[in-house]
């Protein structure tokens, strides 16, 4: 089986090919340190096998100045783009592996297609595990973060959908008018919302909810 490697590490990478590769089962056929190299090696995989894409991919979240996590759109548009008989190419499983615990994180990383999530500090065994779980069809996340996860979603109960909508989209930078077009609001709306944010947590500026 096929892994591509997204990350910019060479001795973490190092060890996670021998792992791999130990198994007798899983072949790294790629390592990238940049989404645009990621890309590049998913367009010479699939001219050369004929659109036969990696069967798994490991992604680093941070990548120098690139943020991991928008390799997940790009291989979800590549394979819609990417066509065998009219339907598309059947995308990948990424598992997302990170030093970061941050709840938010791990929350936009599925919303965003991914299958696993797995830290940094994990061992070879809860590796494979990892990767046998999601080859398995199911998804994966340490049980360290699976923990965080929960307390997050606990904290995320006492605000609406479009107060929860609304922090996501802080946390992502994105100023009042972005959150108002992305939501399809006005921006009156948009500052009364973040008042309420502001009451139920006791916030008074947005690094704070950034950090939430």
């Amino acid at each position: 089986m096929k892994v591509l490697l997204i990350d910019d590490h060479p001795m973490l990478n190092a060890g996670i090919v021998s792992i791999l590769e130990q198994t007798g089962f899983f072949t790294v056929c790629g390592q990238a340190e940049s989404l645009e190299q990621a890309m590049s090696i998913i367009e010479k995989y699939d001219a050369l096998y004929k659109q036969n894409l990696p069967s798994f991919i490991i992604l680093d979240m941070l990548l120098g100045e690139d943020n991991g996590l928008d390799f997940l759109p790009m291989l979800e548009k590549y394979c819609h783009n990417k066509k065998i008989e009219g339907k598309p190419v059947k995308k990948p499983p990424v598992l997302v592996c990170s030093a970061l615990g941050d709840p938010f994180k791990i929350q936009t990383a599925f919303k965003l297609g991914a299958s696993g999530f797995l830290s940094k500090t994990s061992g070879k065994d809860e590796l494979l595990k990892a990767i046998d779980t999601i080859l398995g069809g199911k998804t994966y996340i340490s049980g360290e973060l699976n923990i965080k996860l929960e307390e997050n979603s606990s904290l995320y109960a006492k605000f609406s959908k479009r107060e929860t909508n609304v922090i996501d989209l802080i946390k992502l930078n994105k100023t009042n008018k972005q959150i108002a077009d992305a939501l399809s609001i006005n921006l009156r709306t948009v500052e009364n919302y973040i008042s309420r944010i502001y009451f139920k947590t006791g916030f008074s500026s947005r690094e704070e909810v950034q950090k939430f």
